[in-house]
């Protein structure tokens, strides 16, 4: 045998990684905790928003004594000053997956962020981290000059990130920028090179409403519950510190945005409690979105009572 069919052998002797996918409100963490009732496995969290402390009631963060019974890795790991990429994540996800199966159990990935579990199982590409010095350089050229002209710019060196980037988002169109300058490599050329990605079985599964409607319902129904238990006074606290603002990707969470911008009276508690449940709709639908598009997909119905078997099945067929 090859060292590579050995390797690839090896790989395949290990636990499989679960994936379990899905939009907001479609009942993963339940399914998740049932899973880890039934079998060996330790929960790892696929959320860019979980990942904030003092962030758990919008976030519909597990509750105390859920995460108690039920221990989800990847949860209050970063203040909401900080930033979280998927590569940050890929990281730290590798490695709470080595670990798990190193103990000879199953790591289970639960989450809504399909960035990140995309970026887990192809491989992420090896962009560098931002520079602020390049970035306000761009910032200043982009006053002087407009950000057409720096659309026209980058559409000199990179005409298949222009084609993709419209010149009317300044973020996107000044990270392609800033990647080609420090780097000397286009963001096309850098996304094609793939990095370290999960190995061994990987069983991936999608769990949705057959109705758009009963996603919608439940959605309101959770965000109101949200309001019930004090969303307002978490958002309040946040506020009240002096080191965090409305750009930062913690505040831009849905539910916290629209939060935020009522506690800065720019609309009132029922327009709030509106765009905060339109939020949410729009955030499922592009997970929805993502997951049509999906490969190797096992695909459950959310008001399936045989989900917990369908899953079981699949893991005792390895």
């Amino acid at each position: 045998m090859t060292d590579v069919a050995c390797q690839l052998n090896a790989e395949l002797q290990q636990p499989p990684v679960i994936c379990l996918m899905g939009p907001t409100a479609s009942g993963k963490t339940a399914l998740a905790m049932a899973l880890f009732d039934a079998l060996p496995c330790d929960i790892i969290s696929v959320d860019s928003a979980l990942v904030f402390k003092g962030m758990d009631i919008g976030t519909a963060k597990p509750t105390a004594e859920e995460l108690a019974r039920y221990p989800h890795q990847l949860i209050d790991i970063r203040d909401p000053t900080e930033s979280y990429s998927a590569a940050d994540f890929c990281q730290d996800a590798l490695k709470a997956i080595a670990i798990s199966r190193a103990k000879g159990r199953i790591p289970l990935l639960v989450g809504g962020t399909m960035m990140y579990f995309k970026s887990l199982i192809e491989g992420i590409s090896p962009l560098p981290e931002a520079d602020v010095e390049i970035r306000k350089a761009i910032e200043i050229e982009a006053k002087q000059k407009g950000w057409l002209a720096m659309h026209e710019q980058l559409a000199s060196f990179d005409p298949i990130s222009a084609e993709r980037i419209h010149p009317n988002d300044p973020q996107r169109l000044a990270r392609a920028i800033e990647v080609y300058r420090k780097t000397g490599n286009t963001l096309t050329q850098l996304t094609e090179i793939k990095g370290d990605k999960v190995s061994g079985n990987v069983l991936q599964f999608a769990i949705a409403p057959k109705e758009r409607s009963d996603l919608h319902a439940r959605i309101e129904l959770r965000f109101n519950q949200m309001i019930e238990q004090n969303f307002k006074q978490e958002v309040v606290a946040l506020k009240a510190r002096d080191d965090l603002h409305h750009d930062l990707p913690a505040i831009r969470c849905v539910g916290y945005r629209q939060m935020w911008q009522h506690l800065q009276d720019e609309c009132d508690h029922d327009e709030m409690v509106f765009k905060g449940i339109c939020a949410t709709r729009q955030l499922a639908k592009r997970q929805l979105t993502w997951l049509r598009s999906w490969k190797d997909l096992h695909w459950l119905h959310m008001e399936d009572e045989n989900n917990l078997q369908v899953i079981l099945s699949a893991v005792s067929k390895l």
